[in-house]
């Protein structure tokens, strides 16, 4: 297979000092002790979403429907499935909801498939949520998770678009890993006679893992440190270091050739790496 390491892509300098001046301000804005965060997101939402409402075309919208729609900017207003869990902790998740839900608003609008933009964006937020955030983190659009305070991030670790990262039960996610497109992490599991009797063991990824493109990850799983998870597969029992798991139930189909004897590919630059 041809050696294809991401290339950098280029964007005009004053747009990239504009992004840099937006995404500084949100940096000290969140950091601050003062930050109403409930405030901030409808701050931003409402500018994403109507940057040109007036409180005229408010006012003579005889559908009734703009209250509505002006209502989403706000998170208080909104309910999201995790808040029905009966084993949220509120005092971690109440200040992590309006960065949740200002995550998947900006994935839903017209920024949120900006590469360049939306991962230093979501680095960010993650940043405040996670309970544990490494440094040079990325996140595609439209990754959704649960509780959020239950994440454990490394360093380098990329998360691809559309995947579920269901931390309800926790989720480790170790250094260098990869979570592909459409796959899914889950940390809960219901009893087969009685939904609501719920397990919540903790889910861990190792160091170097991959999970691919639509696989799905149960709870309680331990993902070995440098195994991989083929497409499509669902994992139901942990796995061995430098093993390929594929099928349904996954099972090992093939060990990773060692590192000492296959032909090391040559260190690259990170075309989206952390500034920091």
């Amino acid at each position: 297979m041809p050696f294809l390491p991401l290339r950098s892509v280029g964007i005009p300098s004053e747009t990239s000092a504009v992004y840099s001046e937006w995404l500084a301000w949100l940096s000290e804005e969140l950091d601050s002790e003062q930050c109403d965060r409930n405030e901030l997101c409808q701050r931003i939402l409402t500018n994403i979403y109507f940057p040109h409402l007036s409180d005229a075309q408010i006012q003579n919208d005889d559908t009734h429907f703009l209250p509505v729609a002006l209502a989403q900017m706000n998170p208080e207003n909104v309910t999201l499935e995790p808040e029905y869990y009966q084993d949220i902790d509120l005092e971690r998740y109440t200040p992590r909801k309006p960065l949740l839900w200002l995550w998947e608003m900006f994935d839903r609008s017209y920024l949120g498939e900006n590469v360049e933009l939306g991962i230093r964006f979501r680095r960010i937020l993650a940043g405040h949520i996670f309970g544990r955030c490494g440094a040079n983190f990325k996140a595609f659009p439209h990754v959704r998770l649960s509780f959020g305070y239950n994440l454990d991030v490394g360093d380098n670790v990329v998360i691809h678009r559309h995947v579920l990262l269901d931390d309800r039960g926790g989720i480790e996610i170790g250094d260098g890993s990869s979570v592909s497109d459409f796959a899914n992490v889950y940390s809960h599991t219901h009893d087969i006679a009685d939904g609501r009797i719920v397990e919540t063991p903790k889910t861990v990824i190792g160091r170097g893992a991959r999970i691919t493109y639509h696989a799905t990850i149960l709870a309680g799983v331990h993902v070995a440190d440098d195994s991989m998870v083929g497409a499509g597969a669902i994992l139901t029992k942990s796995t061995e270091p430098h093993c390929v798991y594929a099928g349904i139930p996954a099972k090992k189909v093939k060990k990773k050739p060692d590192q000492d004897s296959s032909q090391p590919a040559p260190p690259t630059l990170d075309a989206l790496a952390d500034e920091i």
